[in-house]
């Protein structure tokens, strides 16, 4: 949690995805200070609980799934690469080497 304040203080967005973890009242005050839709389910200990919206959850899911099999290519994990360019058609390769599972 320490480390959200400064990664999110310049950037402009529109929704924050996360897990239980990141539910905190100086989080969520801050993003409703920005207007900005915070799509976080509550902790279990929270005496009020708080609604949000489940179905956007789902994709949170679905993109730390995708990452996790990035993961097992071992070249894109540890940016064997050199340049740009072939690390980034490194990525296209495992992308379409997923998507035709």
């Amino acid at each position: 949690m320490k480390g959200v304040a400064p990664l999110i203080r310049d950037v402009s967005f529109g929704a924050l995805m996360a897990d239980k973890a990141f539910d905190a009242n100086w989080l969520l005050e801050e993003l409703d200070a920005r207007g900005t839709t915070a799509v976080i389910p509550p902790k279990t200990n929270r005496k009020h609980q708080r609604d949000y919206d489940a179905d956007a959850y789902k994709w949170r899911h679905l993109v730390e799934n995708y990452f996790a099999k990035i993961k097992e290519f071992r070249g894109i994990a540890t940016r064997y690469d050199k340049t740009d360019c072939s690390y980034t058609a490194s990525w296209n390769l495992a992308a379409i080497l997923i998507a035709s599972r």
